[in-house]
């Protein structure tokens, strides 16, 4: 399975967190609880901001 992780910064606490681009389920940041992700049936759609992508393959 093809697919890149991101790195992604949640816009209400700031909080850093690694996300697959694939997501398949709903993506919670750990530490408040916003949805970072939302699956798509393809790509998820990142809700708040990609700082860098960790893992390209």
């Amino acid at each position: 399975m093809a697919g890149n992780f991101y790195k992604v910064s949640c816009g209400d606490c700031g909080n850093e967190q690694v996300v697959f681009g694939k997501a398949s389920t709903e993506v919670a940041c750990a530490v408040c609880g916003t949805t970072l992700a939302t699956p798509t049936g393809g790509k998820a759609r990142i809700d708040h901001e990609i700082l860098e992508t960790v893992e390209s393959r």
